[in-house]
């Protein structure tokens, strides 16, 4: 294995915005132009790597023929040695993180990014956890990455300051470290009862374990699921994520849409891979609770969305419905639903992700007290934590027809959340409800739960967001806001994501049913990271 041979790259979405964070660590904050040019090349070169990764997941050199990539670190071979692991979840959970950083750190560029110091390297090392925790195939490596993500969020979140922020910053920051060191708990008692936390060689170990081995594997495993349940934003364990969503600075906001995405991608990966159809007597482990607790969040996302009075509440509201939608067809295609719902769900998850945070990313132009929409929405600069300073961004090129655009973006937005046709959420929402309805659950009372839970949320959701645009664009007859092409550009960008995901359907939804067949089969992820080889320098020199 040389420098340049292609596994290489698999490490490159953790190298390249670690490396990036830390160079912008050299320059004050007088230099935040330059902080801003090297964050947009960190973040192209890591979509471009990402999008790379993803086309050669699908069977090429790269994965050996298979849909599988591996990277040996400091070539130690699996179980022993750190390992990344490159499959169809994980590149497409890398492309969508690019996907979300590219407009959201252009955004910020508009006079977000002055109101606080460090911005850009914060992002850059939360792109580089989110990276490493969708790569890391190692429990122990989950939880290093899930530190740096979660220490970079809580500057991002507290960035530029104000009353309800600061509050809504240490009620996350409480309640993440909580969840930390729920999970460092789970990992001990997993290392105790298995002596290993290579996910692929647990997921081997599983169908042999003892009575008293596996019990406490289910009690570590059940106490670790907690933290990533509250990142995941499940009822009841959700009871900061609303406040927190709404106070963060816009562009911090449309990040986070991703962040709960993470909670949801370990859950995933863990219930198919160490509870899936080969562990034994544990296979299904969680799965009730994934249905309960995801058709719950559905419910409580539901009614939130109907009681919100502002949009930055319904928007984080959005976010549990989302989330909860993914996680309840986890559970479901665990007790035996098949791969059409995860792969509806999968394909669901990427159209809420962009549709929510172009959502986030609208909330401070339409409420910009400039045009007097701001009362309308009952959303104050106090509630944002805005000073007169943020409230200002920074001078740009001013576009015209303000409100047209707003109205015309939020509309596709509102389509999209709502599930309505043509748009992405509705075929992602239909793939859902068509395996479901396809299915033989042992509760079938939880499946037609599930179906009607779906429709009433897109109902819901139509409701609370369609009223919120009467009020804003129909019942003012103010000057509308001033609006910057670097605060309107990056939701056009990603409103545009949402139509060509709408136009590639058939593409899109083929790669998802392939992700999930794979998900589905542990055996070629567990046998293919424990018999990863090592390079042939490294075999002749133990020889």
């Amino acid at each position: 294995m040389t420098a340049l041979s292609p596994e290489h790259l698999i490490v490159a979405p953790i190298l390249i915005p670690f490396f990036a964070g830390a160079l912008m660590l050299i320059y004050d904050e007088r230099q935040r132009r330059a902080k801003l040019m090297l964050g947009l090349l960190s973040v192209a070169a890591t979509l471009v790597a990402s999008i790379e990764l993803l086309v050669r997941s699908k069977g090429s050199e790269l994965t050996g023929g298979n849909d599988i990539g591996f990277y040996l670190m400091g070539d130690w071979a699996a179980p022993f040695g750190i390992v990344l692991v490159i499959d169809r979840l994980a590149a497409m959970m890398l492309v969508l993180t690019s996907l979300l950083a590219l407009p959201v750190l252009t955004y910020a560029a508009a006079g977000w990014h002055r109101q606080g110091q460090h911005f850009h390297p914060m992002l850059q090392f939360l792109l580089m956890g989110l990276n490493g925790a969708f790569l890391t195939g190692d429990l122990f490596n989950l939880f290093v990455f899930f530190e740096v993500l979660l220490a970079a969020s809580y500057g991002l979140l507290l960035h530029g300051g104000g009353q309800l922020r600061v509050r809504a910053g240490l009620h996350y920051i409480a309640v993440n470290l909580t969840g930390s060191l729920l999970f460092l708990i789970g990992v001990s008692l997993i290392y105790g009862a298995t002596g290993t936390l290579n996910m692929a060689h647990l997921s081997m170990l599983m169908a042999g374990l003892g009575e008293q081995e596996r019990g406490l594997v289910h009690a570590g495993a059940g106490i670790m699921a907690v933290a990533f349940l509250v990142k995941a934003g499940i009822w009841p364990l959700s009871f900061w994520l609303s406040t927190a969503y709404m106070a963060g600075a816009a562009p911090v906001a449309a990040m986070f849409a991703i962040m709960t995405k993470v909670g949801v991608y370990v859950l995933l990966r863990l219930s198919f891979l160490v509870f899936g159809v080969a562990a034994g007597a544990s296979a299904g482990y969680g799965s009730l609770v994934l249905v309960g607790g995801g058709l719950a969040t559905v419910a409580y996302g539901l009614v939130g969305i109907l009681a919100s009075q502002s949009l930055g509440r319904m928007a984080a509201h959005l976010v549990l419905v989302s989330s909860g939608t993914v996680l309840s067809s986890a559970g479901f295609v665990l007790e035996g639903a098949g791969t059409g719902v995860l792969a509806g769900a999968l394909f669901y998850l990427l159209s809420s992700t962009l549709a929510t945070a172009a959502l986030f990313l609208l909330i401070e132009p339409i409420s910009r007290e400039e045009g007097g929409i701001a009362a309308m929405l009952a959303l104050t600069a106090d509630a944002y934590g805005l000073d007169e300073r943020e409230a200002q961004p920074e001078v740009g090129l001013a576009v015209p027809g303000t409100l047209a655009l707003l109205g015309a973006t939020f509309a596709l937005c509102v389509i999209a959340l709502a599930g309505l046709p043509p748009l992405s959420g509705f075929i992602g929402k239909v793939g859902m409800l068509r395996g479901m309805l396809a299915a033989e659950l042992p509760v079938p009372a939880l499946g037609w739960a599930f179906v009607a839970l779906v429709i009433l949320s897109g109902l819901a959701t139509l409701i609370g967001l369609v009223r919120i645009g009467i009020q804003t664009f129909w019942a003012t007859e103010s000057e509308p806001p001033r609006l910057l092409a670097l605060e309107i550009g990056p939701v056009l960008v990603l409103v545009a994501m949402l139509v060509l995901l709408t136009f590639k359907a058939e593409v899109t939804m083929r790669y998802m049913q392939q992700t999930a067949r794979a998900v589905l089969e542990p055996a070629i992820y567990s046998q293919g990271v424990l018999g990863a080889p090592r390079t042939a320098e490294t075999q002749e020199a133990d020889q």
